[in-house]
């Protein structure tokens, strides 16, 4: 399907909750998908918001679904918060994160000082998703905003495609802290255009000929839209036919799945 609609692709930027899998579900046959898409001759990238799992832990996951990818192929929101905060503060900050171990131990690798409640000058509050989660937790976070640290978020996603429906995301995290705060926070993740943007360097393409296949119009879509990238919308996560339909940028190709899109 993308060779009928966009013959001049090279590259596949491909994101993951709600296109590879639903949590512990995978969606389709994911080693006949990679082989297909390498048969193919697309280089590619995997590229998510989901900053719970390290890039090793990704390639864990993966390998449980039996495909193998190599660690540059991954890229997560994570990643964009802390190669921003490396350049924003260059001699490392110290960071208050709401948010799973796996995104502090990101963010350590980027120099930065991760601090717990009794930390002090605190330069920068991360906020993510976290799956232990506490009202002491949000209310620490929302003082330490209110009093001027930095806020970020890594993705404004709500929602996580589950086998059993939509649980909360990120961005209900993120938001519960707007509200709370009265700040809101700089968004590092999908809809800005770091993610695809570093995806093209890592694979030294242009956006002409790169596709980024995603299952978010508000996240994925948008933001291949404003990495000027071509776009597929595949309605096996979190956005619908109906939807698509009246979004504006409209994704240049829509099918049911990955599948779909790559057999």
């Amino acid at each position: 399907m993308i060779s009928d609609h966009l013959p001049n692709t090279r590259g596949l930027i491909i994101d993951m909750d709600g296109v590879l899998w639903r949590d512990t579900e995978p969606i389709g046959d994911l080693p006949a998908i990679f082989d297909k898409i390498r048969e193919n001759g697309y280089k590619l990238i995997l590229a998510t918001n989901n900053s719970t799992r390290t890039v090793t832990q990704y390639q864990e996951k993966l390998r449980g679904f039996g495909v193998e990818v190599e660690d540059w192929q991954i890229i997560n929101s994570a990643l964009a918060v802390g190669l921003f905060l490396q350049k924003e503060y260059p001699d490392g900050a110290l960071v208050y994160v709401v948010g799973q171990p796996s995104l502090k131990s990101t963010l350590e690798k980027f120099n930065m000082r991760i601090v717990d409640e009794s930390g002090t000058g605190v330069d920068v509050v991360v906020a993510s998703l976290d799956f232990n989660l506490t009202y002491d937790k949000l209310r620490h976070a929302s003082l330490l905003i209110q009093s001027g640290s930095f806020f970020v978020g890594t993705n404004p996603d709500v929602t996580l495609p589950t086998p059993e429906g939509f649980f909360p995301g990120s961005g209900t995290v993120i938001s519960a802290l707007e509200i709370a705060s009265g700040v809101k926070a700089k968004i590092l993740g999908k809809p800005e255009p770091g993610l695809y943007q570093m995806a093209l360097e890592r694979m030294e393409m242009t956006p002409g000929e790169t596709l980024a296949i995603g299952d978010r119009l508000e996240t994925d879509i948008a933001g291949a839209h404003n990495a000027g990238i071509h776009s597929a919308l595949v309605l096996s996560g979190a956005s619908t036919l109906a939807q698509a339909r009246d979004y504006d940028p409209h994704p240049d190709i829509v099918a049911k799945d990955l599948t779909e899109l790559v057999f």
